[in-house]
């Protein structure tokens, strides 16, 4: 998550924890984040999938190398103006106290809001806000975000059927590893783009990542064009 807020702070962008879960030991479970800016969705996407990360990990008191992996997805924001129909009888609303480590940012009433779609099983939580209001509508906002990248993810893959060679994103099919030790180097699997410059990515420079992405999808839509 910090790579990214910090990317997004090189370029100008505005960012926004929406919702963040920290793990039962140690670290960051799962978070939620906007970035906005011009075309933020269009460079984002290139860091859709699985990222592996080999280190020695600092929550290991015998400083054992570990290997975790993290999944990122990138939705677009849909804007006002675009309509992407609820039914609110799809909907499943539950509500409870907001809470944070460390006992931060606790609220005494049920602020957060865990909103369902029944149909496509997709849940959205929202509790960066101290007003129920704000956090729902925050949650629906996303909630229709995704409503809207898995139509498109639908529309594409008809494409593929036809294009072929689309990996699914999975365990096991890791678009990018991070490796501290016992060597340091970050490379995309995808493109080939490498380096062994591993702090200055790790704080947010990663558009050598995702320029090599996107001449490489680029090319492949001219040729998919012709």
């Amino acid at each position: 998550m910090r790579m990214y807020l910090r990317w997004a702070e090189r370029h100008g962008f505005q960012t926004k924890i929406i919702d963040l879960l920290y793990g039962e030991e140690a670290g960051i479970k799962s978070a939620t984040i906007t970035i906005s800016g011009p075309y933020a969705y269009g460079y984002l996407k290139s860091e859709v999938g699985i990222h592996r990360l080999v280190r020695i990990s600092p929550f290991d008191a015998n400083k054992r190398r570990h290997t975790s992996f993290t999944a990122v997805l990138v939705y677009p924001e849909i804007e006002d103006d675009i309509e992407i129909e609820i039914n609110e009888d799809d909907l499943k609303i539950d509500t409870f106290r907001a809470s944070g480590a460390g006992g931060q940012h606790v609220n005494k009433t049920s602020s957060a809001v865990r909103i369902t779609h029944i149909p496509t099983g997709i849940v959205v939580t929202c509790q960066n806000e101290r007003s129920q209001h704000k956090n729902r509508a925050m949650a629906m906002k996303i909630l229709k975000a995704r409503l809207y990248d898995l139509k498109r993810r639908e529309q594409e893959e008809q494409l593929e059927s036809i294009i072929g060679n689309k990996k699914e994103i999975a365990w096991g099919n890791q678009i990018r590893s991070y490796v501290l030790h016992p060597y340091r180097m970050i490379k995309d699997h995808r493109t080939g783009y490498e380096t062994g410059n591993v702090e200055p990515v790790l704080d947010g420079d990663i558009d050598g990542f995702i320029h090599a992405y996107l001449k490489k999808y680029a090319t492949k839509a001219v040729k998919v064009g012709d």
